[in-house]
């Protein structure tokens, strides 16, 4: 059953709300910047591409408004997730339409449609990896839900599977705010694709005990080395899939790609609210006294990566500069 995270008509963005979910279907209907960035920094919508294409239909809002020029509308939306780099990418695709003079809707449809064509490229060009893989572990949520339709991580595993693959994917729960087993186990329960919710801890087992054939994941923000910023727990998947043996996948468009960023020591890290940690629902986890700390995001360098999974093909860590180089050359 198709997900779709975000839409736009008629002045109104309409945002799956990705806080309900598993629970219920809720769908936000936003008409200002503002209530766009509140949004996005509340993680009513993420993952990257959703988030660069949400931030795209920020813009269009504020102009619509009248109350923004093109550069504070950009800054009010890329000060909401620090870490994600499609949401500068999305910003920027708009502010350049707006201060041309051009049609920022058209330009924000575009953007939107490129990252749902690259993430069916990405699971085209990713299915081979896995048409005879049985167990694939995933960490936090790089489906439809956080890609706007088709997903990063697990396209090519929907690919595979409409090919007659026999997957089995191992959903991490992804603390604290359980992206796997809130959205990943719930994208994977409506199309039916067989999967087990386990703790974050309980990978390393299931790693070293023979039970994974394979790890794949999105990110955030690729360095151009290759080392990369995703969810955090990302690192400790990649340094103990290498330790057992297991290829280590990262699937992500081109708006994932930072090439600014030399490597990963570049990539700022988000640091969200200690709650997120101490709290789950409102109830309390942690004693009164005890502070927390809650970084989104880890970096993963590159020596730990397989391949990179990308709308042009699968690629090795090695000869990424090159993939980058040629695309940004082409375009």
């Amino acid at each position: 059953m198709k997900v779709r995270a975000l839409w736009y008509t008629a002045g109104v963005l309409h945002l799956l709300d990705q806080r309900a979910l598993p629970g219920r279907v809720r769908v936000l209907r936003l008409r200002t910047l503002r209530s766009t960035a509140d949004a996005i920094r509340t993680m009513a919508v993420r993952g990257a591409p959703s988030i660069g294409a949400a931030a795209a239909y920020g813009m269009v809002l504020g102009k619509r408004e009248g109350r923004y020029t093109p550069a504070q509308a950009a800054r009010l939306l890329g000060a909401t997730r620090p870490t994600a780099h499609d949401l500068f990418v999305g910003i920027e695709a708009v502010r350049k339409a707006w201060v041309a003079g051009d049609e920022v809707e058209e330009a924000a449809d575009a953007y939107r449609s490129r990252i749902v064509e690259e993430c069916h490229q990405i699971g085209t060009a990713g299915a081979p990896l896995f048409a005879t893989t049985r167990r694939v572990l995933t960490h936090c949520n790089a489906g439809a839900l956080a890609t706007v339709e088709w997903g990063t991580a697990l396209a090519p595993l929907r690919v595979a599977r409409q090919r007659g693959a026999r997957l089995f994917v191992w959903v991490d729960e992804t603390r604290p705010l359980l992206q796997g087993s809130r959205l990943t186990a719930w994208e994977l329960a409506r199309e039916h694709i067989p999967h087990a919710v386990i703790a974050d801890n309980a990978a390393g087992h299931y790693l070293a005990t023979g039970q994974v054939d394979a790890v794949i994941v999105g990110a955030d923000r690729i360095a151009r080395n290759g080392d990369f910023a995703n969810k955090i727990g990302t690192y400790s998947k990649a340094v103990v899939a290498r330790e057992n043996g297991v290829p280590f996948y990262v699937a992500a468009p081109w708006s994932t790609f930072d090439v600014r960023r030399p490597n990963g020591k570049t990539i700022p890290v988000e640091e969200r609210d200690p709650l997120e940690v101490s709290e789950i629902a409102g109830h309390r986890l942690t004693p009164k006294g005890s502070p927390s700390r809650n970084p989104a995001f880890d970096i993963t360098p590159a020596r730990y990566v397989t391949a990179f999974v990308t709308p042009a093909g699968v690629v090795r860590p090695r000869a990424l500069a090159r993939l980058l180089a040629r695309h940004s050359a082409a375009g």
